[in-house]
C-alpha cells in the first residue's frame, strides 16, 4: 500500500509544471528619498535603496566576458520607455525572414531588399554615451551573464525601477563578471522567465 502511494505521488510530481525561479522582489512602495542602484557583477544581482532603505533586489544579466559590462560609478543619462538598439538586432531578407538573429548594425551584411531591425530594449535607462544601459531583457540563467554589455532586467522590476529613478540617479557597478562556461548551453537549458518579452538573441 505504501509503495503504491509513493508511485502515485511520483507520477503526479512528474506532470506538475516546473516552478520558475524568483527573479526579483520589490518593496519600495511608499518609500521616499534619493534612489541608489548597486549592481554586483559577481552575483549578477542589483540592489536598490530609496532614502537609505532597502527597496528591492533583482537578478540581472550583464555582458559576457567578450562584451564585458563596465564597472564604476555612473548616472542615468536618459530614460526611454520604447527603445530600440541602433547597434544590435536582427537582419531580415526581402520576404521578412530572419537571416541573422544576432546582427551588429554596419558590420553584418544585409541582403538586397533586406533590412536591419534594432533589438527592443523597453524601459531603457542609459548609463554611458557608448550605449550601455539597463532595460527589460531575458535572464536565461540567473547568476550568469548573457548580454552584449547592457544590463538586462526582468520586466516587472524594470518597470518599478524606471518609475522611481530620475536623470542623474547614481548607479554603481562593481565586482567581476562570472565566466559563462558555455553560452550556447546556457541559452538552451537556462530558466527563462515568462516576464521577459523579447528573444534573448535580439537583445543587447
Amino acid at each position: 500500500m505504501l509503495l503504491s502511494s509513493c508511485a502515485s505521488t511520483s507520477r503526479v510530481a512528474a506532470v506538475l509544471p516546473k516552478a520558475e525561479p524568483v527573479l526579483y522582489e520589490w518593496y519600495g512602495e511608499g518609500l521616499q528619498g534619493p534612489v541608489k542602484v548597486d549592481i554586483v557583477l559577481d552575483e549578477q544581482i542589483a540592489y536598490v535603496t530609496i532614502g537609505g532603505e532597502d527597496a528591492g533586489w533583482s537578478y540581472l544579466a550583464t555582458g559576457l566576458p567578450k562584451y564585458a559590462t563596465p564597472t564604476g560609478s555612473f548616472k542615468i543619462l536618459e530614460k526611454v520607455v520604447d527603445k530600440h538598439s541602433n547597434l544590435w538586432g536582427v537582419i531580415k531578407d526581402e520576404y521578412g525572414t530572419t537571416v541573422n538573429s544576432d546582427a551588429r548594425n554596419g558590420r553584418d551584411p544585409v541582403p538586397p531588399g533586406g533590412r536591419f531591425m534594432g533589438a527592443q530594449m523597453p524601459y531603457w535607462m542609459r548609463l554611458t554615451n557608448s550605449g550601455i544601459g539597463m532595460h527589460v531583457g531575458v535572464i536565461p540563467q540567473p547568476g550568469l551573464p548573457a548580454s552584449h554589455g547592457c544590463i538586462r532586467l526582468p520586466r516587472g522590476f524594470a518597470i518599478e525601477l524606471f518609475s522611481v529613478v530620475k536623470l542623474g540617479t547614481p548607479v554603481t557597478i562593481r565586482g567581476s563578471t562570472p565566466y559563462a562556461r558555455d553560452y550556447n548551453l546556457s541559452r538552451a537549458t537556462g530558466a527563462v522567465s515568462s516576464d521577459a518579452i523579447v528573444a534573448m538573441s535580439t537583445l543587447r
